[in-house]
């Protein structure tokens, strides 16, 4: 991870972007691209009918002067024009990033769901992680809180998130959605073969290559009720999530797209690995 990219859209949703990337380069011993992208209309014009003083000039000079506010780190500021998705995975791969991190999405209701969001296209567009950053940034991620599958997808994220947040401590839940047969069951609900066949695939999921050393809880009941539970209960600076799609890298999965449209903390989210 010698490269990070902040992507900042100059708004209040942006604010904790460089902030975040600069600790973790700091840490990782890493470069950081601060980098705004200007949207095209069609036909290669970028997009100044409402905001005429939206030039590149204009807007690199606004990222270098919020770069001269923090010292020690390499910060590399860039403006790009096009689409965000795409501009930001051409990036990753011209300077070999590890890392994209972005902040909150402007909610639009009706358009929120009918379509994707930026930020949604950004990570279905790129096979790197991405964290996003809103919350203040006074200190390293102290606390952890996987989501776990027992995925290849999932035991990613937890190994990304510790190596984000070296000196933090990581916690992972499973949440365990019994089928009916189970429910209806006079055995405990500990002995019945949802709960042997989970603990049989946290046994895998913990011998994976870097998994953290960490015993996830199985826990009965819907993903966000569990979920809500422990986030209330850990209170976590970060929450760590793979992409929950099954088996197509192509689509987020329901509740992973919820909590990135309404994080309740930092949120780092990552892909199968390719």
């Amino acid at each position: 991870m010698e490269r990070i990219i902040a992507a900042t859209d100059l708004t209040r949703r942006s604010a904790r972007v460089l902030g975040r990337a600069v600790r973790l380069a700091r840490n990782l011993g890493a470069e950081v691209v601060f980098v705004s992208v200007l949207p095209l209309e069609r036909g290669g014009v970028v997009r100044r009918a409402l905001r005429p003083a939206l030039t590149p000039e204009a807007v690199l000079d606004r990222l270098r002067a919020e770069a001269a506010g923090h010292e020690g780190v390499a910060i590399d500021c860039r403006v790009l024009e096009g689409t965000p998705e795409a501009a930001l995975h051409a990036l990753a791969q011209e300077c070999g990033a590890g890392l994209i991190i972005l902040g909150l999405h402007k909610e639009r209701r009706v358009l929120d769901v009918l379509r994707l969001t930026t930020m949604e296209r950004i990570v279905l567009a790129s096979d790197l992680p991405v964290l996003i950053a809103h919350r203040p940034v006074a200190a390293d991620y102290a606390r952890v809180l996987g989501s776990v599958t027992f995925s290849h997808t999932c035991a990613r994220a937890l190994q990304v998130a510790a190596r984000i947040a070296p000196g933090a401590s990581i916690h992972a839940i499973h949440a365990l959605q019994m089928p009916l047969r189970d429910k209806l069951s006079p055995t405990d609900p500990e002995q019945t073969r949802s709960m042997t066949e989970a603990e049989v695939m946290r046994s895998a999921f913990c011998a994976m290559d870097g998994v953290p050393d960490t015993l996830p809880e199985i826990i009965i009941g819907g993903v966000h009720e569990v979920l809500r539970f422990r986030i209330e209960e850990l209170r976590p600076d970060l929450l760590a999530l793979g992409t929950h799609s099954g088996r197509d890298p192509g689509v987020l999965g329901n509740y992973t797209r919820d909590l990135m449209r309404a994080p309740p903390c930092d949120i780092l989210v990552v892909k199968p690995p390719v």
